[in-house]
């Protein structure tokens, strides 16, 4: 970490503050200033606070080396490629270095990230659960076979230093005792132990990080979602939520927000090779475990995702058959105080209610749907994109006529927002029209059969 002084010199307007560092949040003199309003990526404003110099042929002179070290086993490999890719693959919208490294152009570097999270996984069991033991023949005559310590006394010792009354042996034999500790250094491997444990938790969480930083650049989507282990990995661990690592969770909740737009789950049941054996159900389920979470963060990014993965047509058939739990989780999410929870809610509805009648006429007769949408609508939520979803969502169900006795209800409340002169009145007069001035199509029937009889 290194501190930066700014330079003076150019014009311009001031970018906005860095997250995290709100502007002004430091003392500098003019030259920091106008440091900060040039925005060199050579002199970084005193005001951002330190920053890491990153060489920009890093992950080129690197990419074959990182990806080995993942592979290796090692602790102090695998901490020094996680760090690394750490730095490489954040970047911020208006981050001064434009060098972050895309997974798409490293190969083997996605299989060997989600070696480090398999790794963590497979031994991610209750303490009480034993396996059986195993016989070992590899090695058994040997003076250490490299599976226990049973022969460990006869070639190390508790010290460095061996004793003045120590004999010598021959050379063709083991002259030299070792410290026992050097297997258990920086070096060395994971411990089996609790220690041994939490580590490989920590770098399995830091690779689920990295993963997500890789699903927010546009040129690694394709590969993601055609990368049927990275799936069924991020689906398993949505699965295991109630055991799993909280942040390793959240990171792989977000990896899958990103890659929604994309994503077809039709791949778990395709030709691909598969380690998991996900299927699309169990995807499903696996979100709706999600949705129904007490974690705010995680069922307003569930929320989001559902959103997402309904606009793909490929999607339709495995989400329709949970649409009754989704609207009725939805709704009960309109009743939080949250903003961001309403937000969500109401972005997936939209989408979910353009699918087809079938979904209008189940949100219409979910119980409170409507009165919390125009809740939502009369409050109002602080960001006026969601109000006026909220509305046209309320627009769209009008539109069937099988919805009028729902909706007749809150006929007042419809003429209250449209006469209040506000943004949606035009919507709202729209609602009213044919909520009470077009005829319903039963009613058009039976004048054209009475005409008929005349």
């Amino acid at each position: 970490m290194q501190k930066q002084t700014g330079k003076s010199g150019g014009s311009g307007g001031p970018m906005p503050a860095k997250r995290g560092r709100p502007f002004g949040s430091a003392t500098g003199s003019g030259a920091a200033a106008a440091a900060f309003a040039v925005g060199d990526a050579a002199a970084p404003s005193t005001l951002l606070g330190p920053s890491l110099q990153v060489l920009t042929a890093l992950s080129d002179q690197n990419n074959k080396k990182i990806v080995l070290a993942l592979q290796s086993g090692l602790k102090s490999e695998i901490l020094w490629a996680l760090n690394a890719l750490t730095v490489l693959s954040f970047k911020e919208k208006d981050d001064f270095r434009r060098d972050a490294t895309p997974l798409a152009k490293v190969p083997g570097l996605l299989d060997a990230l989600l070696q480090v999270i398999d790794d963590w996984r497979d031994i991610a069991m209750p303490k009480d659960h034993t396996k059986p033991p195993r016989v070992r023949t590899l090695g058994a005559k040997t003076p250490l076979s490299g599976f226990g310590h049973e022969n460990i006394d006869k070639i190390y010792s508790n010290t460095t230093t061996p004793s003045d009354d120590q004999t010598k042996t021959d050379d063709s034999t083991v002259t030299k005792k070792r410290s026992a500790g050097f297997w258990f250094d920086e070096e060395g491997l994971f411990n089996v132990d609790d220690e041994g444990r939490t580590e490989k938790q920590q770098c399995a969480v830091a690779a689920s990080n990295i993963i997500r930083n890789f699903s927010f650049m546009p040129e690694n989507e394709t590969l993601m979602v055609q990368h049927r282990h990275c799936l069924e990995t991020v689906f398993q661990c949505l699965e295991d939520q109630n055991t799993e690592d909280d942040e390793l969770i959240t990171n792989m909740l977000e990896t899958l927000v990103n890659l929604a737009p994309v994503l077809d789950l039709r791949i778990f049941s395709s030709s691909k090779p598969s380690f998991i054996k996900i299927t699309e159900k169990r995807a499903v389920h696996a979100i709706m475990g999600m949705l129904a979470s007490s974690i705010r963060v995680w069922h307003c990014a569930a929320a989001e995702l559902i959103g997402r993965l309904i606009i793909n047509p490929d999607n339709e058939s495995f989400l329709l058959p949970v649409i009754p739990q989704i609207y009725k989780r939805l709704v009960d999410l309109l009743s939080v105080p949250a903003f961001d929870a309403q937000a969500a809610a109401i972005s997936a509805l939209y989408n979910v209610s353009e699918v087809n009648m079938d979904c209008r006429l189940k949100l219409a007769s979910e119980r409170w749907a409507v009165d919390r949408l125009l809740k939502v609508v009369k409050t109002p939520h602080p960001v006026p994109e969601v109000c006026r979803k909220a509305s046209m969502i309320v627009e769209s169900l009008v539109s069937e006529p099988q919805n009028r006795m729902h909706l007749l209800v809150h006929e007042n409340t419809f003429a209250e927002i449209f006469t209040s002169e506000g943004k949606y009145s035009d919507t709202f007069a729209r609602i009213l029209y044919e909520l009470t001035a077009r005829p319903s199509n039963k009613v058009t029937s039976g004048q054209a059969v009475w005409g008929n009889i005349n």
